[in-house]
């Protein structure tokens, strides 16, 4: 604490990211972070890149990349607004596009950024409960009487649930609050889920976000980027450029095209993800856990016997890290990164051996 610091700084709660261990041959299933390396286009096209050319700046509107996206999504390119990592991305839509007069809704369970960046901006926020079965429901996001969202954020697949909101829900949703921007955070949806981005063009007031740190295995690079509609993401633009005009920079751009560019290596790596998470479910329950249903690269499970905390620091001592969240209604489950199908296995002696002891 400092006498020089502003009030706005002494009255913030930091986000705390997943840890990132240094442990001899550690299995490390707590920070979703793909099992699998990048697309070896993208690995060569950033080995390109690493010439004469980093002296120069990169190209602040990320065209290339825009271009690229906006043809892999069907729409245009000046609906696509790209950042450092969907944080970012996120951390602009706050300042350029929420209510300051209406709170922010977002689930009391989910991302623990949003009521971050809500102190960071001075965004009033209003959290809305999971229901029973820790899902989110679209008539809870509807306004009622007097109530009325300023505007509205989720993930989808929620985090750290792994619940998957049907497309169907999510329209409703946004439908249902035409005065308000509504951000849906799809991180993980290429695991399990159908995308937002379908409904863009339908709604001006859907802004969709997602990033290449999960399923495009570039969490290294910090790439983000969000798809609306062009006056979201003008506004977006304009806090970009009084920012930080060049927020990636030519490595990340080269590799970040590429990627898209290797649309069969996305899938399969995709592919991979997902069978693995349904053996893990399948060995999880058949150790007495339940497991809530997930469309992400993590499941998210509790043991009726055996304490959370307990099994985290159990499993720690075997050289596996897994998330366990120390927070109301949630305090009993752990998080669990989907790796190889050798982490897995390796998980599931390790939890096998844990529970007999």
């Amino acid at each position: 604490m400092s006498r020089f610091w502003s009030a706005v700084v002494h009255g913030l709660t930091p986000y705390v990211p997943g840890e990132q261990p240094k442990i001899d041959n550690l299995v490390k299933l707590n920070t979703n972070e793909h099992p699998y390396g990048p697309s070896p286009r993208a690995l060569e096209a950033i080995r390109q890149a690493t010439n004469d050319s980093l002296r120069l700046y990169p190209d602040p509107n990320a065209d290339a990349l825009k271009a690229a996206l906006a043809q892999r999504h069907g729409v245009q390119p000046n609906q696509i607004f790209v950042g450092n990592g969907s944080d970012e991305v996120l951390a602009h839509a706050f300042m350029a596009l929420l209510d300051q007069e209406r709170p922010l809704w977002f689930p009391d369970i989910t991302y623990s950024f949003y009521p971050v960046y809500c102190g960071l901006y001075g965004v009033q926020h209003q959290t809305i409960p999971l229901t029973a079965d820790y899902a989110i429901c679209a008539d809870d996001y509807l306004p009622q009487d007097e109530s009325q969202a300023g505007a509205i954020i989720f993930p989808n697949p929620n985090a750290p649930t792994g619940c998957l909101l049907p497309l169907a829900e999510i329209e409703r949703i946004v439908a249902g609050n035409p005065d308000a921007v509504v951000l849906v955070d799809e991180a993980y949806v290429d695991f399990g889920g159908d995308s937002a981005i379908a409904l863009v063009n339908q709604y001006p007031n859907l802004l969709v976000v997602h990033t290449f740190s999960k399923s495009r295995s570039l969490a290294g690079l910090r790439v983000g980027f969000a798809v609306g509609h062009p006056a979201l993401i003008e506004g977006l633009e304009r806090v970009k450029n009084s920012f930080n005009s060049y927020p990636l920079d030519r490595l990340a751009l080269a590799g970040a095209v590429a990627s898209v560019e290797d649309e069969t290596y996305f899938q399969d790596s995709c592919r991979k993800v997902m069978a693995t998470r349904a053996t893990l479910v399948a060995q999880m329950q058949g150790l007495g856990f339940e497991v809530l249903p997930s469309a992400a690269n993590f499941i998210f499970a509790r043991h009726p016997a055996h304490d959370a905390a307990g099994l985290a620091a159990a499993l720690r001592q075997r050289a596996i890290i897994v998330r366990h969240f120390k927070q109301a209604r949630i305090e009993q489950f752990l998080r669990i990164t989907i790796g190889t199908d050798a982490q897995c296995a390796t998980l599931v002696q390790a939890l096998t051996e844990i529970l007999a002891g």
